[in-house]
């Protein structure tokens, strides 16, 4: 790729000043971020509707729903790597223009096929556009500021997932003929409003186009090793087994990848993922570790829950959509607060938002099984929003000291990294919770089925728990020795 032509708007920067657009820069990406975030799981209350609207099968709309989030998490690292080399505007650029016509595509496409096809490619769109997110705060925030970002950040990670289901709800009530194709329309006018504000405002990083050539070989390896981890457990969804073998090639793989990008690094080449720098940064594995076991064991609450409102308490889509709502409240109360706090605080935000969140699920699972319809607005919901103000807190802190001390200049690809753990532990922890509520409904009731699959996401959790307290007090003990 060559250089591209930089004047008004969108000239260089000089890196040692602040860009005082930087804000304006974030609330832009923010906004692409919540809606590619936000398909992943604004569609799990469409899949009745697209079901009948296609008339094909349960297992081929799954893939709707699955194949989304297996591109997105394929293509992250690659993506962010890419952004690090060529500049965020130019990775932003194309993949919100594959974003807006893939979006376009599931939402007039005639067929399942063709809709499942775009979802594919919407998902790798969406892995392009998602780490550009963490390496513009990485390129335009330090200290204090930093933490602020990655809160606003972590708000948007909180209420795109906690929304989902009520505005795919909302949509499909209120879309007459459209049905579930305006669920995947509504952003080809926001994408382009964003796509030319992206253009204006966020600038061409100095060399723009100039760095070395892309770690292909690295990418396809990383590639394969995610593949064969997120294809199985999507795959388990839909009831299929066999797929599970490939799980055996991931230790190799993942053993190649390291061999390989330590190699390109000794040859002095850039690596897909600096695998020798990451690890001698404190906070990085700890961090990536902790939101991938976050994310296990939060995610799958919604689905089983969602599950277990329609299915056991009969309530629409809409208004079990509504009933999961105050845990994005509660996110959106504490997330911004915990991103400052966590400058001065550090590890400690997240171990006490960890707790907060735990507690909520735990009260859940004790309390919720039994109550009727009416009743859940009176205990689950404010339970959900107790949880909620924990899980604000969690996700912001966690990014901001994992990234703390990545150079900008491999952002991309280390939060790249981040976020394809919390993908992976997104799909763990669904195919865990909702594996863990079938059979305990299937042999004990619904309501057992619920409890059970709230009491594994708080014992998935407190794992998570467990390695920030570890990381917090080893990052103590090097303080104190120093």
């Amino acid at each position: 790729m060559g250089d591209e032509t930089t004047h008004g708007a969108a000239d260089p920067i000089a890196l040692d000043e602040p860009d005082p657009r930087r804000w304006r820069i974030l609330a832009v990406t923010l906004v692409v971020g919540f809606m590619t975030l936000l398909d992943v799981t604004v569609v799990n209350v469409a899949v009745p509707s697209i079901r009948e609207g296609l008339d094909t099968s349960a297992g081929t709309v799954q893939w709707v729903v699955s194949g989304y989030a297996l591109a997105f998490g394929l293509v992250l690292v690659a993506g962010g790597h890419l952004g690090d080399a060529y500049g965020r505007r130019r990775l932003m650029t194309i993949g919100l223009i594959a974003f807006v016509a893939s979006s376009a595509a599931v939402g007039l496409a005639p067929n399942a096929e063709l809709v499942v096809a775009a979802r594919l490619a919407q998902g790798a769109a969406a892995g392009l556009l998602t780490p550009q997110n963490a390496g513009l705060i990485q390129e335009l925030f330090t200290g204090a500021e930093r933490g602020r970002a990655f809160g606003y950040f972590g708000l948007t990670v909180s209420v795109a997932s906690g929304l989902g289901p009520v505005l795919g709800g909302a949509i499909i009530a209120l879309s007459g003929d459209l049905g579930w194709r305006l669920i995947f329309l509504v952003n080809v006018p926001i994408g382009l409003v964003a796509l030319v504000a992206i253009r204006r405002l966020v600038p061409v990083a100095r060399g723009d186009g100039e760095r070395e050539r892309v770690d292909v070989v690295g990418a396809v390896i990383l590639g394969l090793t995610v593949l064969c981890l997120l294809y199985p457990l999507i795959a388990l969804e839909s009831g299929s087994r066999l797929p599970l073998l490939l799980v055996i090639a991931v230790p190799p793989l993942a053993l190649g990848f390291v061999r390989w990008e330590r190699s390109v690094r000794a040859r002095g080449r850039s690596p897909m993922l600096d695998i020798g720098m990451l690890a001698e940064l404190p906070t990085y594995g700890s961090g990536v570790l902790i939101g991938t076991l976050y994310f296990a064991g939060f995610t799958g609450v919604f689905l089983a829950s969602s599950v277990w409102l329609q299915e056991a308490r009969d309530l629409s889509a809409l208004h079990s959509g509504l009933l999961l709502t105050p845990f994005a409240i509660g996110a959106a109360i504490t997330s911004t607060p915990a991103g400052r706090l966590v400058s001065r605080a550090g590890r400690l935000v997240t171990i006490g938002a960890l707790v907060v969140l735990m507690t909520g699920f735990a009260a859940m699972a004790w309390v919720t099984p039994g109550q009727d319809s009416e009743a859940l607005w009176w205990t689950y919901a404010p339970l959900l929003l107790f949880a909620g103000l924990g899980g604000g807190g969690v996700v912001a802190p966690n990014q901001t000291l994992t990234l703390q001390d990545v150079p900008p200049s491999v952002g991309g690809a280390a939060g790249g990294a981040l976020q394809t753990g919390q993908r992976i532990g997104s799909a763990l922890g669904t195919a865990a919770l909702m594996t863990v509520y079938g059979i305990a409904a299937a042999n004990h009731g619904a309501d057992v089925g619920l409890r059970a699959a709230l009491l594994t996401s708080v014992a998935v959790l407190s794992l998570a728990l467990a390695v920030a307290v570890v990381s917090h007090l080893r990052i103590a003990r090097a303080a104190a020795n120093d």
